[in-house]
């Protein structure tokens, strides 16, 4: 490819991302599917801006996968991981044990040899860690009941990726790699034409290679590193780890991916761990946007065209059967209904880890070409539908089911009423509402998480399950005669519109929300909001505080320049709520002039000597600066 080429190449994958990306995530689709969209506009089905040369890029972009298997290894400490254990082993393991199973016993009822039915089999058990991850993390649900099993499930997945790398040389039926003779010599590897066991010895052995090196090689060679003091190097080491892992594992026919997430794994306790995950999340984000970009630019529609019947059905069949196992599993694990919804609506696509699995299955014999081709297209299609899948979930099922479970609860589960209602009891909710308890003050409280319900019960707290944004469950909940509405809601769309509701049905309750920024305090403000609590604020001034005490701010002066710039930040929200509608210019204006208005406050005070006298109330710091000891030792 020539230089003029590449750039051109590059100008199209990067236009049509940043185009697509934002109109998809406009829309509440998402990156991911953002990402394939454009892939399939700018490919040789759609504007035909790119052809032959996105099956190179597409290569390249697997890199991106790479850095993300690295990065999720970094994440991965000892602590975690025993602590998802049952997830991981249990409801992993049983995951991909069934489904390989099932699509097994399809393949061979379809006609296929036993070891290439296993082969099939084990490659659609496994999900896509990239979409998956990236689409619950852009919509908050890594941290709910349904995503921590989607992502213990996928961590099995991975791993167990290296036994089935190791087992493919094992199925070959003699028949040679059904490779094509183009590309033979990209197929070749230093363990061609080696027995199968030898193979298999070479991959464990290469696996064990990565774990002693990590712990006893790399952390010395990044403390040499560090002592440099240099952010290049640094990050030009973290690369050349990455690649070189890449190279050695392609050398030996492993999975590149799993060797970098192996490495990962070593250094997750590394002191230079979260210096390695900064260095490498540019360059991952980048190559992960590409790689679904070139997954969309690589979807054969011409094979879909010319046989649709069997894509469409090997697709669905896919997704139907994988989403069957998941649905039973989380039930079996005892999930709620809707995150057993969410967790089986994450996973029944198949993975990115498939085309190289399939790869690796052409050159040791194992599967041909007329089995892999139409295979690959429903994995690309699976892929695709993902994003979809979720937005379904969200905006069809999630809300039926809620109003199915609040129908089915609310009248002999809502017994009280009192004087203050909390909506949402999550970790925000539930501090204010330990504090009221611990003060005796009745609090009837409602969280729309059925797992998180349950488990606040096992530890003695009083919650109802139910969508507080309903206006006949507020009802129920006593919101005619309750004097305060709290709204620590975990989505800033939901607590918008529970205020709304509040205020259209019961506008005497007075109502306090959560907020998570400006942007949604100027909303809950406009909304009519009685008080705004922006969640960080107050973590943030009492880390200020500390900080200006440390540095020889007495205590009194500390805490006075804490709650001023408090009452002046909750003015200047105010006054920015009503220019918000006068254009961007004017709040732009009006948000610096009340910056510098601060600024000029803190600064007049510090120059106020008859301040002094406020000391009074601050008697710990005037013991320790005579001799009664530091506030550290008290």
């Amino acid at each position: 490819m020539s230089t003029e080429s590449f750039f051109v190449q590059a100008f199209v994958y990067l236009a049509a991302a940043v185009v697509a990306v934002p109109l998809a995530k406009r829309f509440g689709l998402g990156s991911v599917l953002g990402y394939l969209i454009a892939g399939v506009a700018i490919g040789p089905f759609g504007l035909g801006l790119v052809g032959e040369e996105g099956q190179d890029v597409m290569h390249f972009a697997e890199f991106g996968v790479v850095m993300m298997l690295f990065v999720i290894g970094l994440e991965l400490e000892p602590a975690l991981l025993w602590r998802l254990r049952k997830s991981i082993l249990g409801l992993g393991g049983l995951q991909v044990a069934i489904t390989t199973a099932l699509a097994t016993g399809a393949g061979m009822a379809f006609g296929l040899p036993w070891q290439a039915a296993l082969a099939v089999g084990m490659t659609l058990a496994l999900s896509s860690t990239a979409i998956v991850l990236q689409t619950l993390a852009e919509k908050g649900l890594l941290k709910t009941t349904g995503g921590q099993g989607a992502f213990s499930v996928l961590l099995f997945q991975d791993i167990a990726v290296i036994p089935m790398l190791a087992l493919m040389p094992l199925l070959a039926t003699g028949h040679g790699p059904a490779v094509d003779d183009s590309h033979g010599a990209a197929a070749e590897t230093l363990l061609t034409g080696a027995p199968g066991w030898v193979r298999a010895l070479v991959v464990l052995g290469a696996v064990a290679g990565i774990i002693v090196g990590g712990r006893y090689l790399l952390r010395p060679v990044f403390r040499i590193l560090g002592m440099v003091r240099m952010r290049e190097i640094f990050t030009a080491a973290a690369l050349l780890l990455v690649i070189g892992i890449a190279l050695l594992m392609g050398e030996v026919g492993l999975s590149p991916a799993l060797g970098t997430f192996l490495a990962g794994v070593v250094l997750a306790n590394s002191e230079y761990r979260h210096e390695l995950e900064s260095d490498i999340e540019p360059f991952k984000g980048l190559l992960l946007g590409l790689f679904f970009i070139a997954v969309g630019a690589s979807i054969d529609f011409a094979l879909i065209q010319a046989r649709p019947g069997l894509i469409v059905s090997l697709t669905l069949g896919i997704v139907a059967l994988k989403f069957g196992v998941l649905a039973g599993l989380a039930r079996g694990f005892r999930m709620g209904a809707d995150q057993a919804l969410l967790f089986a609506f994450a996973l029944p696509q198949v993975g990115e880890f498939a085309f190289v699995l399939f790869s690796f299955a052409g050159q040791e014999g194992v599967l041909e070409p007329a089995i892999t081709s139409p295979l690959v297209a429903a994995v690309a299609l699976s892929m695709a539908l993902t994003p979809l899948l979720l937005v379904l979930n969200e905006r069809v099922f999630q809300p039926q089911f809620g109003t199915k479970r609040a129908d089915d609860r609310e009248a002999d589960e809502i017994e009280e009423v009192n004087r203050i209602i909390i909506a949402g009891f999550g970790s925000f909710g539930s501090t204010l509402g330990r504090l009221l308890k611990a003060n005796r003050v009745g609090a009837t409280v409602l969280d729309v998480d059925s797992e998180r319900v349950e488990l606040l019960r096992k530890l003695g707290l009083k919650v109802y399950y139910g969508d507080a944004t309903r206006y006949d469950l507020l009802k129920t909940a006593g919101a005619d005669h309750a004097q305060i509405l709290i709204i620590a809601l975990d989505a800033p769309d939901k607590t918008l519109s529970l205020v709304h509701t509040a205020r259209k049905h019961f506008p005497n309750v007075t109502i306090l929300a959560r907020a998570f920024d400006w942007s949604d305090a100027h909303d809950l403000q406009e909304a009519g909001v009685d008080a705004v609590y922006r969640q960080a604020v107050d973590a943030s001034l009492r880390m200020g505080t500390d900080a200006l005490r440390r540095v020889g701010f007495r205590a009194f002066q500390a805490e006075r320049a804490s709650q001023k710039f408090l009452r002046h930040d909750e003015e200047s929200v105010r006054e920015l709520t009503a220019t918000r509608g006068q254009g961007r210019s004017e709040y732009l204006t009006v948000a610096r002039q009340r910056i510098q208005d601060l600024e000029c406050l803190l600064l007049a005070d510090l120059e106020e000597a008859e301040l002094d006298r406020d000391a009074g109330w601050d008697p710990e710091t005037l013991r320790a600066e005579f001799g009664g000891g530091s506030l550290e030792d008290r």
